[in-house]
């Protein structure tokens, strides 16, 4: 992660950045998609390479049987992420490599807690990891390992060479 210690804005910009896409806002579909799965989010902690959040499973995100849909706790756990890394670098990045482990089911209304962990970083790359347990019993759900990368370089007209 280096020896210097990022601003003290960046860790304040990473928890806004979660309540804000974990806020519902009628008529803004700009943050839709991460309204999402962070519906509800209470950021108890977001500091140098490290942030904690917790919610309560809500309804629109379940299968069937009521428990918290897969797709839904990788996306929370991508942003958790991004947002870890937002508070040591001041900037959201992309995953480039993902993977995530699933333990046990988190239920409809349950809470769970979710702590996103900056690892290290190599040239244009960060390490991250996200655990998500349940805040009653502790019980871990799942667990996500990432690589993320700047979605454009710095000073990018975002013009893709693609």
């Amino acid at each position: 992660m280096g020896s210097a210690a990022p601003p003290a804005w960046m860790a304040g910009t990473a928890r806004k950045w979660l309540e804000d896409a974990g806020a519902t806002v009628d008529g803004d579909n700009s943050r839709a998609f991460n309204a999402l799965p962070l519906s509800g989010v209470r950021v108890s902690l977001a500091e140098r390479g490290r942030t904690v959040c917790s919610l309560r499973v809500p309804a629109h995100l379940t299968d069937a049987e009521g428990n918290w849909h897969p797709g839904a706790i990788a996306a929370a756990a991508d942003d958790v992420c991004a947002a870890a890394i937002m508070s040591v670098e001041g900037v959201i990045k992309v995953s480039v490599n993902y993977d995530i482990s699933y333990f046990s089911p988190a239920k409809h209304h349950e809470e769970v807690e979710l702590e996103g962990k900056v690892l290290e970083k190599k040239g244009k790359l960060t390490a991250v990891t996200v655990e998500i347990r349940k805040k009653d019993s502790g019980e871990l759900v799942a667990i996500g390992r990432q690589w993320m990368s700047a979605s454009r370089p710095k000073g990018s007209q975002g013009s893709s060479k693609l």
